[in-house]
């Protein structure tokens, strides 16, 4: 068990480093933020840090021996130079969750064998592949990046045969995935603990704008609460099978067959914000309870439900209006410009 008044390392500088950081400072702990750019939001409320490259070994090992432990807030985080971190401290979660949710190919891979049902996908690596893909799943569908790319970024919408021809493949290892018919989108989320215990939030409805997520909303419709076991139950095993620590995070479609999975963020959540007032326990204080060895806080509602809607680029410059209606709860995140598709804050209402 790692005692308040150790430190905390985070890779990464942005949103969900700082409301880690600022949910580990409420229980006592330390933060040191690491990440490759100079303008950090999270270190603006840390207790230090480091600028330094993902890639970079020694930097990693030289911020490592001052943490207790180290914890990362997004998934594009290179997992090979992480095992020089292991030396000096644990990371939670494991490197293993990132080689798996940071390429989407492995990820279906690792979910499929663990009896997860994904829409209907094929591994793209030239435009013969593509021509395959095409006879094999058919249109419409999705051409992804296999690597990075998240909020719509690095994907090509395929409604037809003439449309694919029409795309300059990147040369990058890319993904096919065919569309799935669905009523409703949701996430799961839970917390697992260094003994294995599990929690889990009430799942969120989520509501997508140009592929960045608009709004979530707890409780969810019925009829996405009836689906919500079956992916839990898959959620669960992927914690299991990774041997994960801290918060994961599954996404879904729901469909007239049953969820159909979509993709797994292995850390904090923006579908998950709402618990910050919306539960008794936030993602955030729950993520640094699991990584430090607390027990972990109850995940039930604190209020009937709530919704939480992002404030993407220029309407986060509607504060004041905001802050006019004392049921917001607002929160900014302290980043320097808007601009078009950039999550500058969110709000959250309770329904109480």
């Amino acid at each position: 068990m790692i005692s308040p008044g150790e430190t905390i390392g985070i890779l990464g500088g942005g949103q969900l480093g700082r409301m880690i950081a600022l949910a580990a400072a409420q229980l006592g702990y330390r933060c040191h933020i690491y990440a490759p750019e100079s303008d950090s939001i999270a270190a603006d409320v840390a207790a230090a840090f480091t600028r330094g490259s993902y890639d970079d070994e020694a930097a990693l090992a030289a911020f490592a021996e001052g943490c207790a432990v180290v914890t990362y807030e997004f998934e594009n985080v290179a997992a090979p130079p992480l095992a020089a971190i292991l030396p000096h401290a644990p990371l939670h979660p494991p490197a293993r969750a990132l080689e798996v949710a940071q390429d989407r190919v492995n990820e279906k891979s690792f979910v499929e064998a663990l009896g997860g049902r994904p829409a209907p996908w094929a591994q793209v690596d030239s435009r013969a592949d593509l021509d395959a893909a095409l006879a094999r799943i058919g249109a419409p569908g999705i051409l992804k990046t296999r690597r990075d790319g998240y909020d719509g970024k690095g994907q090509w919408r395929i409604m037809d045969a003439s449309a694919a021809e029409a795309i300059e493949l990147p040369g990058k290892p890319l993904i096919y995935e065919g569309f799935v018919t669905f009523f409703g989108e949701f996430s799961v989320i839970l917390v697992r603990g260094i003994d294995g215990e599990i929690r889990f939030w009430d799942s969120a409805e989520n509501v997508h704008e140009a592929g960045i997520l608009a709004r979530s909303t707890v409780p969810a419709p019925p009829a996405i609460v009836a689906q919500v076991p079956e992916a839990r139950a898959l959620a669960a095993k992927v914690a299991e099978a990774l041997d994960y620590v801290g918060v994961l995070t599954l996404e879904f479609f729901a469909t007239a067959d049953g969820p159909v999975f979509n993709e797994m963020a292995p850390r904090v959540h923006n579908s998950g914000h709402w618990t910050t007032e919306g539960a008794l326990t936030s993602q955030f204080e729950n993520h640094v309870r699991a990584i430090c060895g607390l027990p972990l806080g109850s995940t039930a509602l604190a209020a009937r439900g709530a919704v939480m809607d992002n404030l993407i680029g220029d309407a986060a410059h509607d504060w004041a209006a905001i802050l006019s209606d004392p049921a917001n709860h607002l929160h900014l995140y302290g980043k320097a410009a808007a601009r078009p598709g950039r999550k500058m804050g969110h709000v959250t209402r309770l329904v109480l």
